[in-house]
């Protein structure tokens, strides 16, 4: 395995005040070039749906192969303006665009301070499910409710300790998945995909955990608006509520019940912690989705993949490290957090207090002008040392702020890919996924498969 960033990689704040110094001077994008970054990058994103993806608008992305547009403007405005950060000339802001793997790397290891999370379009756009999460958390609150993260998602351990259930929930979905027969679609595998994540979160799948993850997905299209829609404070209190009810009856192995236990101090709100871990499966089920279909047309990776899973037992927890890199290159081929935001609380080298900071991961994961595996699948990459050499590789953010479920989604994720892959063969219908030219936006909710029984 790849050495994972960790602790010891995170640079000192006077390595990183060296880093800003290096800086190249802060060039200033032309009102046209502004303009294309609105209409290329930043509202193609909103339309795609930033917190809830909106799937006639993930079909459009594809078929105009939107982020492929967005990835050459970064280039061509690397070449006409350099690598250094690009200030946009947005009215009232100092907001500015990310062009260099090395400038990725010192503001995410500049979290949270100088470079906050918790932006103001960021505030917006949550706020309206985990007013108390987190990742929109600032100074000792923050660092309270992150502390209450770690201790229950137990980032650094491949297989968490209440996994032995979750691995069995996962076998029995992917067989309920599979039931039918013939063929695969994404209605199908998402129903039982949030079984699954009902399970590990809250411990079951009764009508109050359905009701909460189906409240949550309205909310959800509503923060896809951030400050533009008003906040349904008739629904979000009584979710909210109903949230902290399923946390208290503590079941056995579910990490509610690791919640409720949590040690905590003043108003960390360990219960509204949970909102955000179910936003992210969302994005973790899209995830093994792609990677299905990244196995589905690679035949030597799939081969490779089924010889780590021989035989064993999927009902028990595993390690599948080739299944964890698929999971890690579906990402990298095709982020589902197409863009990290940083705001910065202080004066730094890159511009005054408050200066807003936009990361395009696909521009960084997919740009053919640095990366010689940019547009193949090449889930290698997370096991030899390549991809930690890299610090705009980013599938689970980086730094003090990295994602502290990143282990527990990556159990998940591979134990899922596991069970489908293990024992059933399938083909990819409708969507072209050609080795080494692998599109830039694929559409999750048009993927079908396919499936046979092998042997």
């Amino acid at each position: 395995m790849a050495t994972r960033r960790g602790p010891s990689a995170i640079p000192s704040e006077q390595a990183m005040k060296a880093a800003q110094r290096r800086m190249e001077p802060l060039s200033r994008a032309s009102v046209t070039d502004t303009l294309r970054v609105t209409a290329q990058v930043m509202l193609p994103t909103l339309l795609g749906g930033v917190v809830k993806r909106r799937p006639r608008a993930m079909a459009l992305a594809q078929k105009l192969q939107l982020d492929q547009r967005a990835i050459r403007l970064h280039q061509r405005l690397r070449r006409r303006y350099g690598s250094g950060p690009l200030r946009l000339r947005v009215p009232g802001r100092s907001f500015d665009l990310v062009l260099s793997p090395d400038e990725v790397g010192t503001l995410l290891a500049g979290t949270p301070s100088p470079f906050s999370p918790a932006t103001k379009e960021k505030k917006a756009a949550l706020g309206h499910f985990q007013p108390h999460g987190a990742l929109i958390s600032e100074g000792a609150e923050r660092a309270e409710r992150r502390k209450i993260n770690e201790t229950v998602l137990q980032p650094g351990r491949e297989i968490h300790e209440l996994a032995a259930p979750w691995a069995k929930a996962a076998a029995e979905a992917v067989e309920a998945m599979l039931r039918s027969g013939g063929e695969l679609d994404w209605d199908t595998f998402n129903t039982q995909w949030w079984t699954i994540v009902r399970t590990v979160t809250l411990g079951g799948d009764t009508a109050e955990d359905r009701e909460v993850t189906d409240t949550l997905a309205k909310l959800r299209i509503d923060a896809n608006w951030a400050y533009a829609h008003p906040k349904r404070h008739r629904t979000e209190q009584p979710f909210l509520d109903l949230v902290r009810r399923q946390v208290a009856l503590r079941r056995p192995g579910s990490l509610a019940a690791a919640l409720a236990s949590a040690p905590a101090e003043g108003d960390a709100d360990p219960a509204g912690q949970l909102p955000h871990w179910l936003f992210a499966f969302d994005a973790a089920g899209i995830v093994v989705f792609r990677a299905l279909a990244l196995l589905a047309t690679h035949p030597d990776e799939l081969a490779e993949a089924r010889r780590e899973l021989g035989d064993a037992d999927l009902t028990q927890p595993q390690q599948l490290p080739l299944l964890r890199a698929s999971v890690l290159e579906s990402v990298r081929l095709w982020p589902t957090t197409p863009a990290l935001l940083r705001e910065s609380r202080a004066e730094t080298a890159w511009g005054p207090s408050n200066t807003s900071f936009l990361i395009y991961t696909p521009y960084f994961h997919r740009d053919a002008e640095q990366l010689p595996y940019a547009d193949r699948y090449a889930p290698g990459i997370w096991l030899d040392g390549t991809a930690a050499e890299n610090p705009a590789l980013v599938p689970f953010s980086a730094g003090p702020g990295a994602c502290p479920g990143r282990d527990l989604v990556l159990f998940t994720t591979s134990m899922v890919l596991g069970n489908l892959v293990q024992d059933h063969d399938f083909r990819l219908h409708g969507t072209e996924l050609v080795p080494g030219r692998l599109p830039d936006t694929v559409d999750n909710f048009g993927l079908r498969f396919g499936v046979a029984g092998r042997g």
